[in-house]
C-alpha cells in the first residue's frame, strides 16, 4: 500500500530544482523577441529586409544547435546529466552576454550561432524527467512541468526585453547620462538574464541530484556542500554536520540498485532509436518545429512592420489576398502583448492540459491541437485589415492565443509519445538527442523560409505568402499524427518488482517443481514433501535423493543459460541480478546435497510419510498441478518454496 502511494508521488523537490536551473533559458530566448527588429534596424538594415535577417539570425541558432546536440547527449551519457546541464547553462550565459554587446549584424549572428551550439539541454532535461518519473500515469503532469517553466519564462522574457532595451531612451532620468548604455543599448536585458543563469547554476550544483543510473551513486561534492549550507540555516540538534559526510548517510552504503548500476549502460544502436513509431514521432516533432518556431519569429516582425492607413479600407471590398501591412508597434507594446500571451498559455499549461491529457489521452490531444495550427495561421494576416487599432490588436491576440494553446498541448504530448516509443533509457537519451538535432533543422528551416517569404511578400505586396507556408506545414503536421500510436513506455524496476505473480512452467522433462522464471531462481528449492521423500530411509539416501538433486542441478543449468541470454540482451542490470541469484541457488543446492550426504537429517516414520504425501496431493488438487502435469506445460503462479530439514535434535531449520 505504501509502495503504491510512493510510486504515485511526483519528485516535486527535484523537479522544482530542475525548473529553477531551466528558467533562465526561456527568459533569455524570449527577451530577444521585442527588441530584435530594432536591433537589426540599428545595424543599418532596411525595414523591408528586417524579417529576412531576423530569420537568418534564428536559423544560425538552430543550425548550430543541430550540429552540437548529439555531442551534448553523448557527453551526458559519459559524464552524467547534472554536470552537462550545468556546463550548458554556463556556456549559454556567455553567449547571452555576447549578444547584448553586439555592435554589428555579423556579431549578432555569430553570438546567436554560439548560443545554439551551447544550448544542449533540451534533450538531456527530457531524459532527466523521464528518469525521475518513469510511471506512465504521472507523465502528463511531469512532462508538463518543463513546458510550464517555458511558459513562465515566456511571460518574464518579453517584459525584460521590452522594458530594459534602450534604457537611455526609455529612462532618460536614470540612464540618460550613461555612455555605456548609449553605446550598448541592448546590453541591460541580457545582463539581467545572466543573473538568472547564475542563480540556476548555483541552485543546480548545490541541490540537483544525478539521475543517470551509473552516476547517481557517485560522490557529489556539490550536493554535500548544499547539505552543509542548509545545515547552517536549520536549527538542528546536531550542528556538527561535516560536508565530507555522504548526503544519504542513513541509507545503506550500496543498495541493490547501486550494485547493479556499476555496469555501464549499453550504447543504443540506431536501429533501436529509429523504430517505426520513434521515426513518426521525429517527423511530427520536425514539422511542429518548422511552423511553430517560424510563427514565433515572424510575429514580432509582423507587429513591428509599419501600418499603412490606406490598406485598412480594403476590408470593405471583400476579403483581399494581396496586401502587405503591419501593426506599427514599438518594442514596449510588443513586450506587453507577449506578456499577456505568456500568462494565458501558462494558465492553460498548468490547469487545463494535465486533466484533459489524462481524460482523452495524449494522442487525441495532439491530433486536435495540430488541427488548430493551420486555422490560426490562415486567420493571422487578416487581422491587420480591421478598422481600428484596438480591434486589430485584440484580434491578433486571440489568434495568437489559439496558436499558443495548441502549442501548449502539442509539445508535451509529442514528448510523452516519443518517450513511450523508446525501449530503454539509453535509447531514450539518444532519441532525445536526435530529436533536438532534427527539430533544430526545422527551427532553422522554418524561420529562414518564413523570413524570406515575409520579405518577398512585403516587397511584392503578397504579405499573406509566409502565412500560407505556415498553414501548409501545419496541415502536413496534422496528417502525420494519424500514423502514431501510444506506446507502453519504459518499464521501471518498481513495476517489475510489483508484479503480482510470476509464471511457473511445469515441463514434460521430469523436472517437477523447477521454476523457469527469472524472479524465482533462488526459489528452486525442495518442499517439505520432497525432503520427506529423501529422508524416510536413511540407509538409501544416496539413491533416494539423486533424482531431486539432479533435477535442481538441471534447473540451475537452465537458469545459467538464461543468465547468458540476459547478458547478451538489452538489460545488463537483469544479467547482474540473474548472476547473483544463480550463485545463491547453487550454494543452496550444494548445501542441501551435503546435509543429506552427511546424514544430518532425521528419518520419518511411515505415518509421517503418509501424511506428507497426502498433504502434497491436496495441494496439487487445489493448485491445479494435476492438470498441469497431464497437459505437459502449463503456466501457474509461482509460490515461494522453502526447504526445511529436521535436525537430529528435532528442531526445524530453514535453509530458504
Amino acid at each position: 500500500m505504501s509502495k503504491a502511494l510512493k510510486e504515485e508521488r511526483l519528485p516535486v523537490q527535484q523537479l522544482a530544482i530542475l525548473s529553477i536551473a531551466r528558467f533562465a533559458e526561456p527568459v533569455a530566448l524570449t527577451s530577444v523577441f521585442p527588441y530584435l527588429p530594432e536591433m537589426i534596424e540599428s545595424f543599418d538594415v532596411p525595414p523591408d529586409e528586417v524579417a529576412k535577417w531576423a530569420g537568418l539570425t534564428s536559423a544560425a541558432f538552430s543550425v548550430s544547435q543541430c550540429l552540437t546536440a548529439m555531442f551534448w547527449v553523448r557527453a551526458s551519457d559519459r559524464l552524467g546529466r547534472k554536470v552537462v546541464i550545468m556546463a550548458s547553462l554556463a556556456c549559454t550565459m556567455g553567449t547571452v552576454l555576447l549578444l547584448g554587446f553586439s555592435q554589428s549584424l555579423a556579431w549578432a549572428i555569430v553570438a546567436r550561432a554560439l548560443g545554439g551550439a551551447a544550448n544542449g539541454n533540451v534533450g538531456i532535461i527530457r531524459t532527466t524527467v523521464a528518469e525521475l518519473v518513469p510511471q506512465k500515469s504521472m507523465q502528463p503532469r511531469a512532462f508538463s512541468v518543463m513546458p510550464l517553466v517555458w511558459s513562465i519564462g515566456s511571460v518574464f522574457g518579453p517584459i525584460l526585453g521590452g522594458a530594459l532595451a534602450s534604457p537611455a531612451k526609455k529612462f532618460p532620468d536614470i540612464f540618460g547620462d550613461s555612455e555605456f548604455f548609449k553605446r550598448y543599448p541592448f546590453a541591460l536585458p541580457n545582463i539581467v538574464a545572466s543573473t538568472l543563469f547564475i542563480t540556476g547554476i548555483i541552485t543546480g550544483i548545490l541541490f540537483l541530484k544525478e539521475t543517470m543510473a551509473t552516476k547517481k551513486n557517485d560522490r557529489d561534492n556539490g550536493l554535500l556542500a548544499g547539505k552543509f549550507l542548509l545545515g547552517l540555516f536549520r536549527r538542528q540538534k546536531d550542528r556538527k554536520t561535516s560536508w565530507t559526510k555522504d548526503i544519504d548517510q542513513a541509507s545503506p552504503l550500496l543498495k541493490a540498485s547501486a550494485v547493479k548500476s556499476l555496469a555501464p549502460p549499453p550504447r543504443a544502436s540506431y536501429r533501436q532509436v529509429f523504430s517505426y513509431q520513434s521515426s513518426i514521432n521525429l517527423l511530427v516533432y520536425f514539422l511542429l518545429s518548422v511552423h511553430a518556431v517560424a510563427f514565433d519569429q515572424l510575429i514580432p516582425v509582423f507587429l513591428h512592420l509599419p501600418h499603412s492607413p490606406t490598406d485598412a479600407s480594403l476590408y470593405t471590398e471583400g476579403l483581399p489576398i494581396k496586401f502587405a501591412n503591419g501593426f506599427g508597434l514599438d518594442s514596449g507594446r510588443i513586450g506587453k502583448i507577449f506578456t499577456i500571451y505568456g500568462i494565458t498559455t501558462m494558465l492553460v499549461q498548468f490547469f487545463i492540459f494535465p486533466p484533459l491529457a489524462r481524460r482523452y489521452g495524449v494522442l487525441t490531444c495532439l491530433r486536435v491541437c495540430t488541427f488548430a495550427f493551420p486555422i490560426s495561421y490562415t486567420l493571422m494576416p487578416f487581422t491587420v485589415l480591421l478598422p481600428t487599432t484596438l480591434t486589430r490588436q485584440i484580434a491578433a491576440f486571440l489568434v495568437m492565443s489559439i496558436k499558443g494553446f495548441a502549442g501548449v498541448f502539442a509539445y508535451p504530448c509529442n514528448t510523452i509519445l516519443m518517450t513511450n516509443s523508446a525501449s530503454s533509457i539509453p535509447v531514450l537519451n539518444t532519441l532525445n538527442g536526435v530529436a533536438v538535432s532534427i527539430s533544430a533543422v526545422g527551427r532553422a528551416l522554418g524561420p529562414w523560409v518564413g523570413g524570406m517569404a515575409f520579405s518577398y511578400g512585403v516587397e511584392s505586396g503578397w504579405g499573406i505568402l509566409p502565412w500560407w507556408f505556415l498553414a501548409a506545414s501545419g496541415v502536413a503536421n496534422h496528417v502525420s499524427t494519424w500514423w502514431l500510436v501510444e506506446g507502453e513506455g519504459i518499464k521501471s524496476e518498481e513495476d517489475e518488482d510489483s508484479e503480482p505473480s510470476t509464471p511457473l512452467v511445469v515441463g514434460d522433462d521430469g523436472d517437477d517443481g523447477v521454476l523457469e522464471s527469472k524472479h524465482a531462481v533462488n526459489e528452486n528449492l525442495l518442499s517439505d514433501s520432497d525432503v520427506d521423500s529423501l529422508t524416510h530411509n536413511p540407509t538409501q539416501q544416496q539413491q533416494q535423493h539423486k533424482s531431486p538433486i539432479s533435477s535442481l542441478k538441471r534447473g540451475h543449468k537452465r537458469n545459467q543459460s538464461s543468465v547468458t541470454v540476459a547478458e547478451h540482451g538489452e538489460d545488463p542490470e537483469l544479467a547482474l541480478e540473474m548472476q547473483d541469484l544463480s550463485q545463491q541457488h547453487q550454494q543452496i543446492t550444494v548445501g542441501i546435497s551435503e546435509r543429506i550426504n552427511a546424514g544430518v537429517v532425521e528419518p520419518k516414520s511411515a505415518e509421517q510419510r503418509s501424511r506428507g504425501e497426502k498433504s502434497k496431493e491436496e495441494k496439487r488438487d487445489r493448485g491445479g498441478e494435476k492438470e498441469a502435469m497431464a497437459s505437459g506445460s502449463t503456466t501457474l503462479a509461482a509460490p515461494a518454496f522453502k526447504t526445511r530439514l529436521r535436525s537430529p535434535v528435532g528442531r526445524r531449520e530453514s535453509l530458504g
